[in-house]
């Protein structure tokens, strides 16, 4: 399993940078215009997956600056809202590198943003989860590129896995 999860964060980092790269293309205008997407903007959904990100590795690993809402605006500015998700990304990166097996099969014990209660869930369900969550909102992300008529980056995990196998993943 371990090289089932250090793919899937290397595939997140490849996949956020692409995104990134055409999210700076837009004007600023339609960067922060409400596309109807559920975070609304390309704004609201890459902060919120920031946000998220920074939630999950509170839980995960007890360290870091976790928001207390969803909808937390960290950075108002792109370049500055990419400079730390590329941080995250590569924080993401290596913690996934420093597991072995004996620490996927563990549990994590969090609470929820939005409710006290205190769940007890396997680590790697949840890091399904956490995975899968960050591609669901790119797939807003990237509907919204389109629906402003631009261009959105191939973000399919086979693609990022045939580059990878050719090296250049």
């Amino acid at each position: 399993m371990k090289s089932h999860y250090a793919t899937s964060a290397r595939y997140n980092q490849w996949a956020n940078r692409r995104l990134y790269d055409a999210a700076a293309l837009l004007s600023d205008t339609e960067y922060r215009a409400d596309q109807g997407a559920f975070f609304k903007s390309m704004h609201g959904t890459l902060n919120h997956l920031l946000a998220t990100d920074r939630i999950w590795m509170k839980r995960f690993t007890g360290a870091g600056e976790a928001p207390e809402r969803l909808d937390t605006i960290l950075h108002e500015r792109l370049p500055d809202l990419a400079a730390a998700r590329q941080a995250e990304d590569r924080r993401i990166v290596a913690w996934i590198d420093s597991l072995d097996e004996e620490a996927l099969a563990g549990v994590i014990r969090y609470r929820r943003v939005s409710t006290p209660e205190e769940f007890v869930q396997p680590l790697m369900p949840a890091l399904d989860h956490w995975f899968n969550h960050q591609t669901h909102h790119r797939g807003q992300a990237h509907t919204i590129l389109t629906s402003l008529g631009q261009t959105a980056p191939e973000l399919d995990l086979l693609y990022f896995q045939r580059l990878a196998d050719k090296g250049e993943g």
